[in-house]
């Protein structure tokens, strides 16, 4: 057993939050031998590159990402489309990476931060604060002790008998906590927690959580922030296990586990859509309430959004969409796939 253990308050929220990803594991692993073809892993792959580095405010888009590592000429920064090459090479390293060896999270930096700073694959010799404009948000432990602090991190990592979910999160918000490199942090913690939890399951090797995060960037920070204040990673742990949530319901209905033709409704909009039968319109608590959902991003992801765009829900007033008073009802179509559905 490592000498170190993270603090943490186990909540009812990360239990069922953790339930909830496995079973979509479940779902996912099922097909994704047979779907998971190089062009979608590719294409997964581009998709967190570029949020990732989006996060730390390079402005390349998909589409340039895209052209960037097909050799393709793109009107950028060099440093940005050197960031977009390095992540690549990273991403790509990463099934060589032990989760718990200093030399390998070393190697990462060196490839991630690889012609951006004079020190890549080193940690940091002098004091950093992160700031967010001109607020001082988090000042990180003196350099003297980054060595002592990264190891014994990363020995709890590798002996932990904690979930690995679990486990991916708090190593996440404890290296940011740390800060270990002068610059390139943000990107190495979000690229081990795929790490951690792609020698979980291999499935989460090419899940694009980073595109969620980059929707959620100002709540991503607030968890950090307040992880700090309680001086505990639990905060954190439920940020990023919800946004795991999502961007695995997304991946879930970009793979569809059934035959489209005969059951184009996954379980999660099923059971939105028996919430609104009978003719009924509700507000989005309403509906949260009814299906017994507390995080409005997760049943925005995995409930609203996917019957929105399948055209079987509808808003009520359409032209307003942010309308405090907005509500939600089935299409004729919904109303169709509800008697199939239940």
């Amino acid at each position: 057993m490592s000498r170190y253990t993270p603090p943490l308050t186990l909540t009812t929220r990360i239990l069922g939050l953790i339930a909830d990803i496995s079973e979509q594991i479940g779902q996912l692993s099922a097909v994704g031998d047979n779907r998971q073809t190089p062009q979608l892993r590719r294409g997964n792959r581009i998709r967190t590159i570029q949020a990732s580095l989006a996060i730390e405010n390079n402005t390349l888009s998909i589409e340039q990402v895209t052209a960037v590592l097909a050799g393709q000429r793109v009107l950028g920064l060099p440093r940005e489309i050197q960031e977009v090459r390095n992540a690549f090479a990273a991403y790509e390293a990463m099934p060589g990476w032990q989760p718990d060896c200093r030399i390998d999270l070393l190697r990462a930096h060196e490839l991630l931060m690889q012609g951006l700073i004079d020190d890549a694959g080193q940690l940091r010799r002098a004091g950093v604060g992160i700031y967010r404009g001109d607020q001082l948000v988090h000042m990180a432990p003196p350099p003297s002790r980054v060595t002592h602090l990264i190891d014994d991190l990363l020995e709890w990592a590798g002996s932990s008998d904690w979930h690995p979910l679990i486990i991916s999160c708090v190593f996440h918000y404890e290296f940011e906590f740390i800060h270990p490199f002068a610059d390139g942090n943000g990107r190495m913690g979000r690229l081990w927690q795929t790490l951690i939890l792609s020698r979980w399951r291999a499935v989460l090797a090419y899940l694009p959580v980073e595109a969620v995060i980059r929707e959620q960037q100002d709540a991503y920070y607030a968890a950090l922030s307040a992880a700090d204040r309680l001086a505990e990673a639990t905060p954190f742990v439920e940020f990023m296990l919800q946004a795991l949530c999502v961007a695995l319901g997304e991946a879930i209905r970009n793979e569809p586990l059934t035959d489209p033709v005969t059951d184009p409704v996954t379980d999660q909009v099923a059971r939105l859509l028996l919430a609104l039968r009978g003719g009924a319109s509700l507000k989005i608590s309403e509906l949260m309430g009814q299906l017994g959902l507390a995080h409005k991003a997760t049943f925005r992801g995995n409930y609203l959004k996917p019957a929105l765009a399948a055209g079987l829900v509808e808003m009520t007033d359409p032209e307003s969409p942010n309308s405090p008073a907005q509500r939600y009802r089935l299409t004729q179509s919904g109303k169709r796939a509800c008697v199939q559905a239940g």
